[in-house]
This record gives structure tokens, sequence and C-alpha cells, in this order.
């Protein structure tokens, strides 16, 4: 069975990003006292989605798992206090390019350095005024959001429109990790185009960027859940994520992404599969365990997919690792 999925890459780039934010962003209000957790939530909840934490520990694990837009951090909490938050964000690689405003009492110049220089963005002193705390965030996400569609567009494989390799390894590792720590299970499908150098050789590389165009098109259509994407592997190779989904789940959108390119009906007349363009399909789950890798998964479905080529190609091989 195919679990639900709460997570955010989508199945294919998006391109909203090119236009209004499709959702309010998201702010994460770090405080150990309620009071000041009231005023900056009066200043904010009518324009953006405001999450609150109340301890480092806490606030590290909702960046995490919520992904926000932009963390206003008080310094002085109990325990963990703002500046060794602000450290662990930004020797995360997956938060490293999240913006971090301090709020804070103190006003000392040196404090202020300490935090910009810790990798802060903003330092902002009580008691202010809200019209400018507001402006202040309202600039900083506006920079975050350039500074995304500019990360995003890296993420873009030129010829295809989907997710390339360089997107593909980083995010299959966070998945990896995120699986690892909610104690999820995580599939993997590698497909190859069958027969593809044969079919640039009869119709044409021109042709043959189209059909990849048409493949990869294909794949973005069967990935319905938002977590799901797919990734260019590497020449006529895709790879789909599939966070939270057990092998029956796994299993099923394999099988249904090989019927569809069949149905696509592109014709291939030097392939030993039938009339038209077909795939081949690698498909590994695993439910991540301390001291096994991303690399294992990846390494499964590559095998699968040989297993899947070795009996004729144009089929699925699976295992559950």
């Amino acid at each position: 069975m195919m679990m639900n999925s709460s997570y955010r890459p989508s199945g294919g780039p998006d391109l909203s990003l090119l236009g209004p934010p499709k959702r309010r962003s998201r702010l994460l209000i770090v405080d150990d006292q309620p009071i000041n957790i009231q005023v900056l939530y009066q200043v904010f909840a009518s324009e953006y989605q405001v999450m609150v934490a109340t301890s480092g520990p806490q606030a590290l694990e909702m960046c995490r798992d919520k992904s926000p837009d932009l963390v206003l951090l008080d310094v002085q909490m109990p325990g963990m206090n703002g500046y060794e938050v602000c450290r662990q964000i930004k020797a995360d690689a997956n938060l490293r390019d999240l913006p971090v405003i301090f709020v804070t009492v103190h006003s000392d110049a040196k404090e202020e350095t300490f935090g910009l220089e810790l990798g802060a963005v903003d330092y902002i002193a009580k008691p202010f005024n809200p019209a400018v705390v507001r402006a202040r965030v309202k600039a900083h996400l506006q920079l975050k959001l350039q500074g995304d569609l500019l990360r995003h567009l890296s993420f873009i494989d030129g010829l295809t429109g989907v997710y390339n390799r360089r997107y593909f390894d980083e995010c299959c590792e966070q998945e990896f990790q995120r699986a690892l720590r909610n104690a999820n299970e995580i599939g993997l499908l590698i497909i190859d185009v069958d027969f593809f150098k044969r079919y640039n050789d009869h119709y044409g590389h021109l042709a043959g960027d189209e059909a990849l165009r048409q493949v990869a098109a294909i794949l973005n259509m069967q990935l319905k859940r938002p977590g799901d994407f797919v990734s260019r592997f590497g020449g006529e190779e895709f790879a789909c994520v599939l966070p939270e989904t057990d092998l029956e789940g796994a299993r099923g959108l394999a099988q249904e992404v090989l019927d569809a390119v069949r149905m696509a009906h592109i014709a291939h007349a030097s392939s030993d599969v039938g009339p038209f363009l077909t795939i081949s399909v690698g498909c590994a789950v695993m439910r991540p365990q301390s001291g096994r890798a991303a690399a294992e998964l990846i390494s499964a479905a590559d095998e699968q997919l040989y297993l899947a080529k070795s009996k004729g190609r144009g089929c699925v091989s699976c295992v559950q690792l």
C-alpha cells in the first residue's frame, strides 16, 4: 500500500516559483516566553503561516520537518540559546540557506556582530516597531524567494525539464535520512528507455531528444503525491524517488509508468520488445536503519533494472531490502 506523504518537493519542477507564491510563507517564532510569542504572532499571523517553538531542540526539529521560510529567533533561552540554534542551522546542509533573524533585548554591537557572523541575516532589538519588523521580514523573504528560484533552476535538466542528477543526489539523500528519522519506508525506481541507441540510429538524435522529453512528461504525470519526484538519472535513464512508500505501492507505480509509456504509442521500429517505445523499471524499497546508506538503495534499484532488462525488457523487477 502506498501511504500519504507530507513532504515538499513536487513531482516535477515547481513552475509556480516563476510566479506569485501559491502558499503563504511560513515563519517560525522561537522564544521561551509566551508573551513574546504572542506579540510576534499578532504582528505576522494575518500575512504569514506562523509556527512556534519554545526551545532550541524543538526549533531545530521543526526546521527539519516543517520547512519554515524564515526563523525569528530569541537569543536568551534556557538549555540551548539562540546562538547555538543558529550555529546548528548553518551547519546543516539542508538548512544552511534558511534565513535567521535574531530578536533580542540585547542591543550591544558586539552581540549583534557575533550573531551576524554566525550566519543570521538580521538582528532586531526589543522593544521593536511592528511596522519595521514586518518590512524587514518581507525583505528577507523576498531575497530567499529569489535565491530559491536560482537554486531551483540549477536543479532542472535542460533537455527534459525534470530534475537533474544533482537534484537527485541531494534529495534522495535527504529523503533517506528523513525516512531513517521517522522509521518510514522509501522506494526508488530506476527507469531505462529500451533500445534507445537503436532509436537514435533509426530516427535521429533530434527525434531521440523528443522521445526523452515525452517519457519525462509521462513519468511526471504518473507521480500524484507532492513528495514523489522524477529526475533524469543519466542518458536515457530516469529515477523516481518515492518517500513513505512500501513495496506494494512502489511496484504498482512502476507498473503504471511502464504501461503509460507503452500506451503513448511512440513508434520504435528497431525495438525487440514491440512496435512502440518501452521502458524497463528497477524497483527497490527499504526501511532505512542506522549504518545503511542511500547508496545501497540506489545500487539495489540498479540491480533490479539489470534483471528487468535481462528478462527481455519492457517489464518491472522489484526487491524489498
